[in-house]
């Protein structure tokens, strides 16, 4: 790629995002946009801070949101949003430290030692490209190598130290975390499965009783049985069903919308009378009802149950200790947070989720190989001078002034965008399928297997794809020098990156915040349906399996390139700046305003993080060994092997020293918490709010007030 391709690409995402971030600012303002970027207040009928009478200042766009973002400090995120948001905020901040001190060295040492080399290739060769300032200017042997690795070294160990004092504030904020929220019921309850069967009542629930009673006799205190409700669940989403038409028409009645706004009204699912309705929601109920009765809901008894205990302490012990000969029996857990947990998958038995994992993980294999397709026409889009060889017509481009630029530059890194702005959420599916029982545990399963599709599919495919359209030519002609083409084509594939990162960062978050998919149906579904939105707020968990692993490949390829190509590392300040402001504006401001908290796992995705930033590491060094290998420097390549096993052991310390704190709750910090609430007067309080919690949405209480059933909740959560 040439500079003028890569101009494109920076003109065109720049100026897309200028346009997209000044229609956010001026979408805010609206009245009619307010169940999107307002959906949590409306849902609640709270004030909203838009302009409700026409004027001038609605229609200007403002930038202020973003120097808001900047003023935002850690402890307002921690004490409303609490420590998952904190975190990936956090990962933003961590990234902007990395690479504006990786760029310092990149453009002040490696730039000038790689351009001023006359050991490489000549002058001529590179006067259509950006490759006189990667390594590919380097010629074999050349001592300048060792400045390389000197780099190499330093910006190992920086990264390595960064994420040794992060993990160390993290775990400090999460055990204060928990401690500060010491009335959740999960830290009181344990989640027991395996549980077997009572031969005498032919029942699990009694089975539960005796064996803690007699092997926990000082802190236990009762259980919940765990039923099989599918039968009852589908009744209730048919009740959901009823009760949203009932009210729609209701609405309708008052109402009485224009017809030119309801162009397909006739064709609309809620037209017919509300009574009818109500009679069939009243039919429903009483089945319900039926079947929430305790004589025939005890015969569908899961050996699964929630035991609470009178002490954390004795939850925390009880949770991680082997409770019998047989592991498979009477298995122990921490129990998620009630709003965390998904019911339906405690029917799965412990022995079948292996099988489950198993499939999925073919699944998601055969997802990988089958996005491979995309992202080779992606690379023979941008290998463009290469494609003219092979493909003569191609030429036909050039005829049109700043077409190829713009074929080159912007538009692959656009196309491999949309391709994967999907995979997160099929990963997300294909989560679902493996049985987790929690939300959190589904989307940190999700978070992974984006995780390692991105580094896969489009960080390797893009880099070898494109080696092969580069070099496939030379390699037949002059086989001997396929070494060092290979080795020049992964510095010349930092070009692609670049505007992978510009069209990630700018645009992409850019549209991330404009929720373009969002506003659009809601167009729709107001102007074109007539539907209206009151109630119905558009309210959703933040989607940390989309954010963090797509953050996590770009400091995959600022790392991996942060010694090959340092032109890219300060696009890349650029892209966590903004995303640090986008998601500032998303994890704190909206969601207040938008985004809804569906869990809290303390910190629990760091560990993750973690895990995600030493596969960088990783690869960063194995690449290195390989290009200096290739660059005949043995004695810098048996350096890096020694650099790379020094990076190993210290991410077996961190495994050792941090996450089994982040996998437990230590025993020392449960004591202290059950002290602080002795001194407090509040255990008893705590524990019978522990013993309430873990009711399932089936065998809560169906409330129902005859014509007025529509202004109230099917089911009472209370």
């Amino acid at each position: 790629m040439n500079a003028a391709s890569l101009l494109a690409s920076a003109g065109m995402n720049i100026g897309l995002s200028l346009v997209v971030l000044s229609l956010f600012s001026v979408l805010k303002k609206q009245p009619c946009s307010a169940p999107v970027y307002f959906a949590r207040r409306t849902a609640r009928r709270e004030a909203l801070p838009i302009y409700p009478a026409f004027s001038l200042a609605r229609l200007r766009p403002t930038a202020s949101w973003i120097s808001r973002a900047f003023r935002v400090t850690e402890d307002e995120v921690l004490r409303i949003q609490g420590l998952d948001a904190l975190v990936v905020l956090r990962f933003f901040k961590f990234g902007t430290k990395f690479f504006t001190v990786c760029s310092i060295i990149g453009l002040l040492i490696l730039v000038p030692v790689n351009f001023t080399c006359q050991d490489g290739h000549s002058r001529s060769e590179f006067s259509y490209s950006m490759d006189a300032f990667t390594i590919s200017n380097i010629g074999k042997g050349c001592n300048r190598l060792w400045i390389h690795f000197a780099c190499l070294c330093f910006i190992s160990f920086y990264i390595l130290y960064l994420l040794y004092m992060e993990y160390k504030v993290i775990l400090v904020l999460r055990l204060q975390h928990i401690g500060n929220n010491r009335q959740q019921p999960d830290q009181f309850t344990v989640l027991v499965r395996g549980v077997p069967l009572c031969i005498e009542h032919k029942a699990y629930g009694c089975c539960v009783d005796h064996f803690f009673s007699k092997h926990h006799p000082f802190t236990y205190q009762s259980y919940k049985i765990v039923h099989d409700g599918k039968c009852i669940r589908k009744l209730l989403k048919l009740a959901y069903s009823l009760q949203h038409k009932i009210k729609d028409l209701h609405r309708k009645a008052v109402e009485k919308p224009m017809k030119w706004l309801c162009l397909c009204d006739t064709f609309w699912s809620h037209i017919g009378d509300p009574k009818i309705h109500e009679e069939s929601l009243q039919e429903v109920r009483q089945r319900i009802h039926l079947l929430q009765h305790e004589n025939i809901i005890n015969k569908k008894e899961l050996p699964v149950a929630f035991v609470s205990f009178k002490s954390r302490c004795g939850a925390a012990f009880a949770a991680q200790t082997q409770q019998h000969i047989h592991p498979l029996l009477w298995t122990t857990e921490a129990a998620p947070e009630p709003r965390d947990v998904i019911w339906k998958n405690l029917a799965i038995p412990c022995h079948l989720l292996a099988l489950y994992r198993t499939g999925i993980f073919i699944a998601a294999l055969l997802l990988t190989v089958f996005f491979a397709l995309p992202v080779t026409a992606v690379q023979g889009i941008a290998q463009f001078e290469n494609l003219k060889k092979w493909f003569p017509p191609a030429r036909a481009i050039q005829i049109i002034p700043g077409l190829s630029s713009f074929l080159t530059g912007y538009l692959p890194s656009v196309i491999l965008n949309s391709f994967i702005y999907v995979i997160p959420y099929a990963m997300v599916y294909l989560a679902s399928l493996e049985g987790y029982i929690s939300q959190s545990r589904k989307e940190m399963r999700a978070c992974s297997m984006v995780f390692y599709f991105l580094v896969g599919n489009v960080f390797f495919l893009s880099l070898l794809s494109g080696s092969l359209l580069q070099q496939i030519g030379e390699s037949f002609t002059h086989p001997k020098d396929f070494p060092s083409h290979l080795a020049s084509a992964v510095s010349a594939q930092s070009d692609f990156f670049i505007t992978y990162i510009l069209t990630d960062g700018l645009s992409g978050f850019s549209l991330e915040i404009l929720q373009l998919g969002l506003v659009t149906w809601h167009v729709v579904r107001t102007c074109l349906f007539g539907q209206s939105i009151e109630n119905d707020s558009y309210l959703f968990g933040f989607p940390y399996y989309r954010v963090i692993p797509i953050v996590s490949l770009a400091i995959l390829i600022g790392m991996v390139y942060a010694v090959i190509s340092p032109l890219l590392l300060p696009f890349l300040i650029i892209y966590f700046l903004l995303g640090y402001a986008v998601y500032v504006n998303q994890t704190f401001r909206k969601m207040q305003d938008v985004y809804d908290i569906t869990y809290d796992t303390c910190g629990q995705y760091w560990p993750h993080i973690h895990h995600y930033l030493f596969i960088t590491i990783i690869l960063m060094q194995i690449t290195m060994i390989g290009i200096f290998g290739l660059k005949s420097k043995p004695g810098a390549s048996v350096s890096t092997i020694l650099l790379l096993l020094m990076t190993i052991l210290f991410n077996e310390y961190c495994k050792i020293r941090f996450v089994p704190t982040f996998c437990h709750c230590p025993i020392k910090v449960a004591k202290e918490n059950d002290d602080c609430d002795e001194r407090e007067g509040e255990l008893q309080a705590n524990q019978e709010i522990a013993i309430d919690a873990y009711h399932p949405p089936w065998m809560r209480p169906v409330s129902f007030a005859g014509d007025a059933a529509y202004m109230k909740p099917l089911v009472s959560y209370s």
